[in-house]
């Protein structure tokens, strides 16, 4: 195989013919898929992990794929099974187990999600989008305090990070810090968030 390629279509024609020569190869497998995730074809790409798993049962990055392509079609259960298949071959792999807390949110379990995502912090504690379900989770719990502290912390690592202003601004709403609410609803719109209709127009009577 080549070092570069320009041409996708070439990479994976030359990928297909070194399984062809070698087809115990989890690794040519794996980035056939990803090859192809990169194309959109879904079906072919989950053809490719499922293979690299067959030929390496703990590559838990092919495990996270699979775990995209079934949430590309709405199913969270089978995203779920092959996140946790992913943590469990790397237990200090934060990926899955930020993705295993998105089906908890989902679900609207925040503390099976608050548990996972504390696992995901462990391991890589500037984890920016594991921070902001964090934030999420505690809201969705309903501690508002909680929700404000995270969103903090993750906007003194990543002051750039719109959804974290957006979550800031929920929660100082209704902890009814409404100034600082407005503030941070505008600063989420300001990087390019689209803030809800209706949460502006429950703002609107508390700008001066």
């Amino acid at each position: 195989m080549k070092e570069r390629y320009d041409d996708l279509d070439e990479y994976i024609a030359d990928l297909k013919k070194e399984i062809e020569a070698n087809a115990q190869c989890a690794t040519h497998y794996y980035n056939l898929g990803l090859a192809l995730l990169s194309k959109r074809d879904f079906v072919a790409a989950e053809e490719a992990l499922l293979n690299a798993v067959r030929n390496s049962p703990h590559l838990a990055e092919a495990y996270v794929q699979l775990g995209g392509i079934c949430l590309e079609r709405g199913d969270l259960e089978g995203c779920l099974h092959y996140n946790e298949e992913a943590a469990n071959c790397r237990a200090k792999f934060p990926i899955p187990w930020s993705n295993i807390a998105f089906v908890h949110l989902q679900r609207g379990e925040p503390d099976k999600a608050i548990a996972a995502l504390r696992k995901a912090l462990k391991w890589d504690p500037k984890f920016i989008q594991a921070k902001n379900a964090l934030a999420t989770a505690y809201y969705m719990k309903g501690d508002f305090k909680a929700s404000v502290e995270a969103c903090r912390e993750l906007l003194a690592q990543e002051p750039g990070f719109a959804p974290a202003w957006n979550n800031l601004a929920l929660a100082l709403f209704d902890l009814k810090e409404y100034d600082q609410a407005v503030e941070a609803a505008d600063k989420a719109r300001e990087l390019g968030f689209e803030v809800s209709e209706g949460f502006l127009e429950e703002l609107k009577p508390h700008r001066k």
